[in-house]
């Protein structure tokens, strides 16, 4: 099997954002691979021990973008891909896909390819289905449980409603859970043939498309109000005396 796990490098989920000028800013909290996509990374892993083949890991993003595609080969990965252009500053979930796509499509004869659930620093989830679309093949998102027999892939769908068992044909794109199962930590040998290994680096004409367009746009990003809470102690000369006073305050405040 040829297999691509999509991933995308995001602050660190104990950062703490804050808005300066309507800007996003996460400080100097480090950069690490989107925590749910480690799970599409185990899930491709798996699948690769089970039926054999290659795993490539492609992320959009700057240089610093390497790191999280180092973890992904450190992890077990085959090898690994940046999108990386100038015109890539901003891109919504719409115009994430369309890279994506592009990309899957260059590799050529993908047979599946793998996302996280969503990513932690949008929580938009919308980028597998999108990605899906423009290939033109099912996307079997929620996945807890995957087997893959031939061309036929059967997953179990985590939902609210229970388990839902879903069942296909290659290609397909799978958005992962956590129900999956935990994802590995990277072997020390894993660790060192990833700081040896040389990642391309892939742009918009090198993929033949041109830079998408954006439809949707965070024009403004506010911090949350300050929430201002005080506290008063009520007291009395007598039960019946406090509990007047309350009475009445809470019908001043039209609490009743």
């Amino acid at each position: 099997m040829k297999i691509v796990v999509c991933i995308k490098q995001v602050p660190d989920s104990t950062a703490k954002m804050t808005v300066e000028g309507g800007k996003v800013s996460w400080g100097d909290a480090p950069l690490i691979m989107n925590p749910w996509d480690e799970y599409a990374v185990e899930a491709a892993l798996q699948q690769k021990e089970a039926l054999g083949g290659t795993v490539t890991a492609i992320s959009i993003g700057d240089e610093s973008t390497r790191e999280a595609l180092k973890r992904a080969l450190a992890m077990g990965a085959d090898d690994a891909i940046l999108i990386s252009d100038p015109a890539l500053g901003y891109l919504d979930t719409q115009a994430t896909a369309a890279v994506l796509a592009a990309a899957i499509k260059k590799i050529g004869a993908v047979d599946a390819a793998f996302f996280g659930r969503q990513a932690i620093d949008a929580d938009a989830g919308l980028v597998p289905v999108q990605t899906a679309r423009l290939l033109g093949w099912p996307a079997l998102t929620l996945a807890s449980v995957i087997k893959i027999e031939g061309a036929n892939v059967r997953v179990e769908r985590g939902i609210e409603e229970g388990r839902q068992i879903v069942t296909s044909k290659l290609p397909v794109v799978f958005s992962l859970t956590k129900d999956f199962g935990e994802p590995r930590y990277p072997s020390f040998m894993g660790i060192r043939k990833a700081a040896r290994a040389e990642i391309p680096s892939w742009s918009l004409s090198g993929l033949g498309i041109p830079a998408p367009v954006s439809v949707i746009a965070w024009s403004e990003i506010t911090n949350p109000p300050v929430k201002e809470i005080t506290c008063e102690f009520i007291t009395g000369a007598s039960p019946e005396e406090i509990a007047e006073t309350l009475a009445t305050k809470i019908l001043a405040e039209k609490v009743l």
